[in-house]
């Protein structure tokens, strides 16, 4: 009998000898982090509200119970016994039973309502129908992203069910080295801002924290291949954390299952569907640039297949001697602050990915409350010396400003944005602004993934600030249905028809004018003297939106009649920068993040800036805090224990 065999019979004779005699334990499984209790007596287990937890407490482990098979009634009288316990302002859209493990995933408007307060409702569905519920929301804006990514889990599930299996018991296997250290190696983004990756390693697990490409380079990848780095390959990896679904940290990871990877990844659950939303648009976009793409989709199916969402603030095993907790970092939908665990407190590792510490429109601010963090590795996108950013008001002003020249002069405003984050974040400025009267009412255009995008923000509210939140769950307040934001979903037709019409505002991704719709657009206003370009986003070194912010009027240009060839378009538009819509905290931001940290880390490790900005940071840092930090190089191991 295998060590994990033998450790489920004690847990098993362990729960048996907790729980009162009237209730049976059939089988208990690991399920990737999660310990899988089977019960023939369901009811009376969720009639003890408290019962679950208290296993959790004792045996340290998360645990979900689901009924015996044996004992399942059918879904006909299940499913009008659950539907008498959930109130009908739930708004209930669908019912799905699944028999082989007993579960049945209710979709509805309002999942609180499902849910109850401290899962009441839950245990009455349990104790009336027997069936474990899990519940998702229904989108208030239709997202196929969501609906793809649902159905696919749905259809994989037998699948699923094995790589969960496979995967806690790789979790819960024996350690076997009596060694101690922990180490981080360096595979992309030190000194640049781009492919995002790092491995953290003790003398059990090796971790890979983000995996993603350079903007504006076509062949800088994160170091993968390099034998130092991987041993013996992808396949050596015990796990991968993804902090957020920004290309720039997770591009590349569908490459990994082409390498060989089988293991999971742990992320949140948007930034899931946004993975795979931004990763299949980016085989598109190579694809329709001549560019081999590095995977197929194929490998991005895999990759969600393999994905084991994690909520903030869940304590979680993900290997023998390491524990994982996310923490919102206030960037963009799902973005993550991840905290390792490790060892029986051992040490502990904070990779803050893409933070912004004050609260905007879109998120509260980035946390920075940890029991302990001995080394905290930090982004310094904006840590150069004089990196400091407008405040928000001031930002607004300046924005509203621009937009209401711009329409005087009869042009229209054209922003670059990412489709995730940014454009939200623009969509609250702009609805409000007009709203109150600050800008002339006209058509907002969304074009490229933008529209998407917003319906997986409004899918997931709760990921959301909490005031904008509220304002979702009440469909005539929902910001994003305002009546003047228009989706462009019929081509170049339809951009050539708001080219040649009057005054409006254009959000186009992509964000660094690296490619997509805004490429068109570009040709379309560009040579209009009366409009403006509005940059709100960080523009990366080597991207046409850095040349364009840095003052280029002449810029290459495919061949509009197809041909093949480069010609160069004269841009007549005004350029603007409006600092203080970046999803990154400046330097203030960044400095603020590791003052009120308490304790302060240690070690600080200095990464995703350019050379000046990451030494900057790591010099202020130094001398303010009498910490020791680093501005790494690609491909540098630091050892800490």
């Amino acid at each position: 009998m295998s060590t994990v065999d033998q450790q489920l019979e004690e847990l098993q004779d362990q729960i048996t000898n907790e729980i009162p005699p009237d209730i049976s334990v059939t089988d208990v499984k690991y399920e990737g982090p999660e310990l899988v209790v089977y019960t023939r007596d369901p009811k009376q287990f969720a009639q003890d509200g408290d019962l679950v937890r208290r296993l959790a407490s004792k045996l340290r482990k998360r645990i979900t119970v689901r009924p015996d098979p044996a004992v399942l009634s059918r879904p006909e009288t299940a499913r009008e016994k659950i539907l008498n316990v959930i109130p009908d302002d739930a708004g209930v859209t669908d019912l799905d039973f699944h028999e082989d493990t007993g579960e049945v995933v209710i979709e509805a408007e309002k999942p609180g309502m499902v849910i109850g307060r401290h899962g009441s409702t839950l245990r009455e569905i349990t104790e009336a129908a027997g069936w474990t519920p899990e519940v998702v929301r229904t989108p208030p804006i239709e997202s196929s992203t969501v609906s793809n990514v649902r159905n696919f889990l749905k259809s994989e599930r037998d699948d699923r069910r094995d790589i969960l299996e496979k995967v806690g018991r790789q979790i819960h296997r024996e350690e076997m080295s009596d060694d101690e250290y922990v180490r981080i190696t360096t595979l992309g983004c030190c000194r640049e801002v781009g492919r995002a990756s790092f491995i953290l390693s003790t003398p059990e697990t090796r971790i890979l924290v983000d995996c993603g490409d350079k903007p504006g380079s076509e062949d800088e990848v994160p170091y993968l291949q390099v034998q130092e780095a991987l041993g013996a390959g992808a396949n050596s990896i015990d796990a991968v954390v993804l902090t957020h679904a920004h290309l720039d940290h997770s591009a590349f990871i569908p490459l990994l299952f082409k390498y060989g990877y089988d293991g999971p990844i742990y992320t949140t659950e948007p930034t899931r569907d946004l993975m795979g939303l931004l990763t299949l648009d980016y085989l598109d976009v190579a694809a329709k640039e001549g560019r081999t793409p590095p995977y197929d989709s194929e490998m991005v199916r895999e990759a969600i297949k393999h994905c084991i969402p994690l909520e903030y603030g869940d304590v979680t095993d993900i290997a023998p001697d390491v524990k994982l907790t996310f923490h919102n970092a206030g960037h963009i939908l799902g973005s993550a602050v991840s905290h390792f665990h490790i060892g029986d407190g051992l040490y502990n590792v904070a990779f803050s990915g893409d933070i912004h510490y004050e609260d905007t429109r879109l998120f509260n601010g980035a946390v920075n409350d940890f029991p302990r963090v001995e080394t905290l590795v930090l982004e310094s996108t904006y840590g150069g010396r004089n990196d400091y950013q407008t405040d928000q008001e001031d930002s607004e002003a300046k924005l509203k400003r621009v937009i209401n020249e711009t329409y005087d002069r009869g042009g229209k405003v054209l922003i670059p944005a990412f489709a995730v984050g940014r454009s939200q974040e623009m969509m609250l400025v702009l609805e409000e602004a007009m709203r109150e009267g600050d800008i002339p009412e006209m058509p907002i255009h969304l074009d490229g993934m933008i529209w998407e995008a917003t319906a997986i923000h409004t899918t997931y509210p709760e990921y959301l600030r909490d005031d904008l939140r509220d304002r979702i769950f009440h469909e005539d307040e929902n910001p994003f249905l305002a009546p003047q934001f228009n989706h462009i979903d019929g081509g170049e037709e339809e951009r050539q028809e708001v080219a040649d019409g009057d005054q409006c505002i254009i959000l186009s991704t992509s964000g660094m004018v690296t490619g997509g719709p805004i490429m068109s657009w570009i040709q379309h206003i560009g040579p209009d003297p009366d409009s403006t370009m509005t940059f709100v986003g960080y523009q990366a070194q080597g991207t046409l939106g850095r040349r364009i912010q840095s003052g280029w009027d002449e810029i290459p240009m495919p061949d509009s009649r197809g041909s093949g060839r480069t010609e160069r378009l004269q841009l007549e538009m005004d350029t603007e920068t409006v600092d203080g819509f970046s999803g990154h905290a400046d330097r203030q931001g960044l400095e603020d993040f590791v003052r009120t940290m308490n304790p302060r880390p240690e070690k600080v490790l200095c990464v995703h800036g350019d050379e000046s900005s990451t030494q900057d940071l790591s010099s202020a840092l130094y001398h303010d805090y009498n910490m020791r930090t680093f501005a790494p190089k690609n491909l540098e191991t630091f050892r800490f224990v």
